[in-house]
C-alpha cells in the first residue's frame, strides 16, 4: 500500500510505501475509493490537537471497499462500499459509553488522528464503525458526508427545532447542512468572511434565505446559529445574533480563544454549547436522509499524491465545498 503519511508535526505529508495490513479480530480492510479533507486534518497536521501519534495516516472521511475481513465480524461482506469517520473506537464500558454518549467515550481512537486513516491506497478499519452506503452517489461526492455531513447533522440536531439558523463559516459542512436545513423548510443565514462576495452568492444557490460577511448582523433575531468556523471572536457575535432562549453551538474540534464577552450577551437564557465527535445513531440517521433530500456536493477532486496541495488550498479558502483525496 501506499499512503500519504505525516511524519512530523508541522510538517508536509510523505509519500510512503508501507507493507500490506492485515485485518485483526473485529477489522475490516478497505481499498480506499476516497477520502475528503477536513478542517480537522488541518489541526492534525499543525498540532492544535493534544497527544497526536506520529508517524499517522492522516483522513477520515473515507470511502471504500472491504477486501478483507477479520474474525468475528458479522453484517458485513467482501466488496461491500463503506464509510468510515472521524470516531474509529470506542471502550464500550466506560460510563459514557453506556449511557448512549460514546461520543464522550474516555478511551476513544479517532480516525487519522490516533490511529491510521484514509490518506492511503488502503486502510485498516474497526468494523463496528463502518457504515454500509450503498451505491447511489458516486465515492467522490459521498466522502464528505463523512465528517462535514455527519457533524454538521449532530450540531443541527443540537441546535434545536428553531426555524431561523444562522451558520458560520460557509465551508464543507455549512454548505452540505445548509441542504439539509432548508429541506426541513427552516430559515437558512449564511456568515461567511468578510467581503467573501463568491462564497454569499454560493451559500444563495444553496437555498439560504440571506448572506452576509461574519462581521454583520442579520436581518432579524435567529433562534438558533451554528458556528463552523474555528474563530472565538464569533461566539459573542453569535449570542449577539440569536434572540432571547436562543442556542449557539460550537460545532469544531478546535477554535481559539474566545474573548471575554459581556454578561448581557448570555443573559434572558441564551445558551452556548459545544458539539463533541458523533455517535453511531448519528450516522445512521443522517445518512438514511440522504438520497430523501438529494443534496448538492461541490467537491475538488486532487490525486492523493497532492494531499499537501490539497490541505493548502483548504487552509488558504481556495474552493468552494470540499476537497477529496482519489488514489
Amino acid at each position: 500500500m501506499h499512503a500519504m503519511v505525516l511524519k512530523a508535526l508541522r510538517s508536509p505529508l510523505e509519500w510512503t510505501e508501507l507493507p500490506d495490513r492485515t485485518p485483526g479480530a473485529g477489522e475490516i480492510r478497505l481499498k480506499v475509493a476516497a477520502c475528503g479533507v477536513c478542517r480537522t486534518d488541518l489541526h492534525v497536521v499543525d498540532g492544535e490537537l493534544p497527544e497526536p501519534e506520529v508517524p499517522i495516516i492522516p483522513g477520515h472521511e473515507i470511502v471504500g471497499r472491504i477486501d478483507a475481513i477479520g474474525a468475528g465480524v458479522e453484517g458485513l461482506h467482501l466488496g461491500q462500499r463503506v464509510g468510515i469517520p472521524w470516531l474509529g473506537h470506542t471502550c464500550g464500558v466506560c460510563p459514557y459509553c453506556l449511557s448512549q454518549h460514546e461520543n464522550l467515550c474516555d478511551r476513544p481512537l479517532f480516525t487519522g488522528y490516533t490511529r491510521d486513516g484514509g490518506f492511503a491506497t488502503a486502510t485498516v478499519a474497526d468494523a463496528r464503525f463502518a457504515f454500509p452506503l450503498g451505491d447511489a452517489g458516486t465515492d467522490v461526492e459521498v466522502a464528505p458526508l463523512l465528517c462535514a455531513g455527519l457533524i454538521g447533522w449532530r450540531s443541527l440536531v443540537i441546535a434545536g427545532e428553531g426555524h431561523k439558523l444562522g451558520l458560520y463559516g460557509f465551508g464543507a459542512a455549512a454548505h452540505i447542512l445548509a441542504q439539509v436545513a432548508a429541506w426541513q423548510g427552516r430559515s437558512v443565514y449564511a456568515f461567511t468572511k468578510p467581503g467573501d462576495v463568491a462564497n454569499q452568492a454560493f451559500a444563495r444557490s444553496l437555498g439560504a434565505r440571506w448572506a452576509g460577511g461574519s462581521d454583520k448582523m442579520p436581518p432579524e433575531p435567529l433562534d438558533a446559529a451554528i458556528i463552523f468556523a474555528t474563530v472565538g471572536d464569533l461566539v459573542p457575535m453569535a449570542l449577539k445574533a440569536v434572540r432571547k432562549g436562543g442556542r449557539v453551538v460550537c460545532a469544531g474540534i478546535h477554535m481559539s480563544d474566545i474573548p471575554s464577552f459581556p454578561y448581557s450577551l448570555l443573559w434572558e437564557e441564551r445558551q452556548l454549547v459545544s458539539v463533541a465527535n458523533l455517535t453511531r445513531q448519528d450516522g445512521l440517521e443522517f445518512l438514511s436522509l440522504v438520497p430523501k433530500i438529494g443534496i448538492i456536493m461541490e467537491t475538488m477532486p486532487y490525486p492523493l499524491v497532492k494531499a499537501n496541495e490539497a490541505l493548502a488550498d483548504l487552509r488558504a479558502g481556495r474552493f468552494e465545498g470540499a476537497a477529496v483525496l482519489v488514489p
